[in-house]
């Protein structure tokens, strides 16, 4: 069998069995795209039944006001998804309808190759191959393929590579095919190569290269960051404010927070919470110190922030650095 008769092969006996391959509705399969983006399924699964079931309609979701969007995909991280799905929700209805070409697709807030054409194959049989960390992987090591994936050469060459084994009259299937595939079977770690159907014409497995493919060029640079977080607690309320765009977690709130600061002039009226807490993000990491400040009177806050009941924080949509240290302040309680 050819190398896509043999994954569409694979994959009609050992596919999984995902609540959104049930469905044609682009929405619903566009939401478990854009939600398994840098989250593995099983995360990623709650959260689909979560959306679906308060926004069945894209036209819902449009309705949303983007707190409301923002709260509900708190702990999925990489919030700028959230907002951007929130905005092509918005685009679709004011065009009209969701779009039917890669090229209505990729005009989609946030959605670019890759999610356009896992839509675009999966919703309407568009025969556009998709190309993602699952699919380097398979073909980089079934092919022997050393061009980096992260370069401008390396992407051309995977995406035409992909293009070309595509059958075009099983788009949908192939495409879910190859992902699974390397989802489940040639995994980044310790893939089941006894059991892969491509054992023997696999170039990484035949030259003893399996852990070397795919290759990804190193050139980010992590910053590191050190923030201070200050609970103020006056009579039942507390202060918080948005986060800024152009920052981390845009859009999202916390307590009193300062950079790189001497606290020294509070710091008799401070409890420490907990101190130099890592938390590691894509391009940087952040070390945090948590204080608690208990106050009869409301003290002058910062431009921005604003005081609401403790109990009303759950109305608001936080980063996971601060579910942490929330979970620290309902300690001291």
């Amino acid at each position: 069998m050819t190398f896509p008769q043999t994954l569409l092969s694979w994959f009609h006996e050992h596919g999984r069995d995902l609540p959104w391959r049930q469905t044609r509705d682009p929405y619903a399969i566009w939401l478990s795209e854009v939600i398994l983006q840098q989250t593995q399924v099983k995360q990623g699964w709650d959260y689909w039944l979560r959306f679906m079931r308060r926004w069945p309609t894209v036209a819902d979701l449009a309705a949303a006001t983007e707190d409301e969007v923002l709260r509900e995909w708190q702990g999925l991280g990489y919030y700028s998804r959230a907002r951007n799905l929130h905005a092509a929700a918005r685009q679709i209805i004011a065009a009209g309808g969701f779009p039917t070409t890669i090229e209505g697709l990729r005009a989609l807030k946030g959605v670019g190759d890759y999610t356009a054409a896992a839509i675009g194959s999966i919703a309407f049989d568009l025969p556009v191959a998709v190309v993602d960390g699952n699919v380097y992987r398979v073909l980089a090591r079934h092919y022997g393929i050393a061009t980096p994936i992260n370069t401008t050469e390396g992407k051309h060459e995977f995406a035409a590579l992909a293009q070309s084994l595509l059958p075009e009259a099983e788009a949908s299937a192939y495409n879910q095919a190859i992902m699974d595939f390397g989802a489940t079977q040639c995994t980044p770690q310790s893939p089941d190569c006894d059991t892969c159907p491509l054992q023997e014409t696999c170039a990484a497995f035949r030259e003893g290269r399996i852990g070397e493919l795919p290759v990804k060029r190193r050139t980010l640079k992590v910053k590191e960051r050190h923030l201070i977080y200050v609970y103020v607690r006056c009579n039942g309320y507390t202060a918080i404010h948005r986060r800024p765009a152009g920052d981390i977690w845009q859009g999202l709130y916390e307590p009193l927070c300062v950079e790189d600061s001497n606290l020294s002039p509070l710091s008799s009226l401070l409890s420490p919470l907990k101190l130099n807490v890592k938390h590691v993000l894509t391009h940087r990491i952040i070390y945090a110190d948590f204080y608690l400040l208990e106050a009869d009177e409301r003290p002058a806050l910062p431009v921005g922030y604003f005081w609401i009941p403790e109990a009303a924080l759950g109305d608001y949509a936080v980063p996971r650095l601060i579910e942490i240290l929330l979970e620290e302040v309902r300690g001291e309680k």
